[in-house]
């Protein structure tokens, strides 16, 4: 096999490395779906390579490692025994992170959703630690919102506007689709991590414009962000506001801007890379069914 076989690995480093420069500009919206779909390739084709390299080790086993040491036998040699373990190790690791990944979030979903029963979308705990999350639906049922009296203390009742309008955003763009998406891809390929980081920062943003345009405030709505960040440090959560660390301070810095205009065209690298992936596993896969077949 060429070296087609490893060039996914090698794209979704590309990626990984465009996706901050890419959250910079235009609207964080086309940016959060098009990089989450992007992602779900790139681990799906990064996966599949992978799998390619491990099947690979299947001609040291018998029969097939009997005639590799035949002497009328002229068959092509795949790839190194160690390439090939290496693969297999790094396809178990991978599935074993995601299946973390999935188990970690529905436990956590299935213990918001059991704080209490919404009432007109919204469920008010007596918390004295500030919280307010999106809680999203099970089977078909639309989310709710979750918000501790911590939080509605915290914040005035201009900024409470701000808040609910910001956790209604991520229910009605589902939001946590496109994390929990992005977040399976880097689970599958550690090298997609920027990018999961990147979309789960995209997101908010996308809800705090959405929150800014409902308000008709954005400074208002970079008040609410930053006293959210400020109540939040080192208290070890990231679900007010969606706070998280150092990103809050680019929020509220682009919040102080005017909105962001549409900038579809940088989106075209990520269409490329997309392309690209596509290619090379197509390429990659032809090249293995030659190897198999002269093999077989």
């Amino acid at each position: 096999m060429t070296v087609t076989v490893y060039l996914p690995l090698l794209l979704a480093v590309v990626l990984a490395w465009s996706a901050p420069r890419i959250a910079q500009r235009g609207r964080p919206g086309p940016a959060a779906r098009g990089l989450s779909a992007i992602a779900v390739l790139a681990a799906a084709s990064s996966t599949w390579s992978l799998a390619l390299l491990a099947l690979t080790a299947l001609d040291d086993l018998p029969p097939l490692a009997v005639l590799d040491e035949h002497p009328s036998m002229d068959l092509p040699e795949p790839v190194p025994g160690p390439v090939a373990l290496v693969a297999g190790l790094a396809l178990l690791l991978g599935g074993a992170r995601l299946l973390i990944d999935l188990r970690r979030r529905l436990v956590t979903h299935r213990q918001l959703r059991a704080v209490g029963t919404a009432e007109h979308g919204l469920v008010v705990a007596d918390w004295s630690a500030p919280l307010a999350v999106a809680v999203p639906g099970r089977r078909g049922r639309d989310g709710h919102l979750l918000v501790t009296t911590g939080m509605v203390r915290l914040l005035d009742a201009d900024e409470r506007r701000v808040l609910f309008a910001h956790e209604q955003a991520h229910l009605a763009h589902r939001h946590h689709r496109l994390v929990a998406a992005t977040a399976a891809a880097a689970a599958l390929n550690p090298l997609l991590v920027p990018v999961r980081e990147t979309v789960a920062y995209l997101v908010e943003r996308w809800a705090d414009e959405d929150a800014a345009a409902i308000v008709d405030d954005r400074d208002l709505t970079a008040q609410a962000v930053a006293r959210a960040a400020l109540a939040t440090v080192g208290a070890g959560s990231g679900a007010v506001l969606g706070i998280n660390g150092g990103a809050a301070l680019h929020r509220v810095r682009a919040l102080t801007e005017p909105a962001p205009a549409p900038r579809r065209r940088r989106l075209i690298g990520p269409a490329l890379l997309g392309v690209g992936f596509l290619t090379t596993v197509t390429a990659a896969t032809v090249e293995f069914v030659a190897l198999a077949r002269a093999w077989l």
